[in-house]
């Protein structure tokens, strides 16, 4: 079974799709590397500006947490790169949808730079909140939210999970809240699995281009919930030579 582009994973699933002992073999997932290649290939080789990658990543992930249902506020939590960045594009579609959101900032996006920057500055623009919470604050921003978002940490993250980010992660964990984590869940190795320290425990993950081999690490389904392939506009000719045309029949 390999799963294509918009469709859901569920955890057995995706322990079937991937061989067993062949978790980073190219043509089954996008590994840390990958994500950098895909990315950077994008730009360079196709003339695709990364804020347009970032732009349709953002829009396929409201397009889903729309379709898993949204029956209230919405809080959306970005961090620092490239999944905060498409965090903030994530709550401009929301709002466009019509729906309640807030944007819980785990930094300072005056210090924010590129694509992410430029996502920050239209909400800004558009009269958002940007201003991050105090460490206190967090568990009375998720009360009452139909959702948490969490676009915190991405694929690029090693090493242990600091502060902030450790009592968001906590506190996002204490919400009785339904998670949709952006690309993966915040503190998950996108390599091996391993929990950095703490991990969010999402109910859904939309993953960019396609799952991580460390999704398929004993325990990490505890922290992906179902997983979700979001498509990113990269040309075909590019997905397939990364992934080994994953997507033949």
């Amino acid at each position: 079974m390999k799963p294509r582009l918009g469709s859901s994973i569920t955890p057995t699933e995706l322990l079937d799709w991937i061989p067993p002992g062949r978790p980073a073999m190219p043509g089954h997932v996008l590994t840390r590397q990958q994500v950098r290649d895909v990315d950077e290939r994008a730009m360079s080789e196709y003339g695709i500006p990364g804020v347009v990658l970032m732009e349709n990543a953002g829009r396929g992930c409201a397009e889903l947490l729309g379709q898993l249902g949204i029956n209230g506020r919405v809080v959306v939590c970005c961090g620092k790169g490239n999944n905060g960045g498409d965090g903030f594009v994530i709550a401009r579609h929301l709002e466009n949808a019509g729906h309640a959101v807030e944007i819980a900032s785990a930094v300072d996006t005056a210090t924010l730079e590129g694509d992410a920057a430029i996502n920050a500055g239209i909400l800004a623009a558009a009269g958002f909140a940007l201003e991050p919470p105090s460490s206190d604050q967090w568990d009375s921003i998720f009360a009452d939210a139909s959702w948490i978002v969490d676009a915190l940490l991405g694929t690029g993250t090693q090493g242990a999970v600091r502060e902030p980010f450790t009592t968001v992660i906590d506190a996002i964990n204490r919400a009785p809240v339904p998670v949709l984590a952006v690309d993966l869940p915040s503190g998950l190795d996108c390599d091996t699995g391993n929990v950095l320290g703490c991990c969010v425990r999402a109910d859904h993950t939309a993953t960019l281009v396609a799952p991580k081999p460390g999704f398929a690490a004993p325990g990490a389904a505890e922290c992906t919930g179902t997983v979700h392939v979001i498509e990113i506009g990269i040309p075909r000719q590019l997905r397939d030579e990364v992934l080994g045309n994953v997507d033949a029949d």
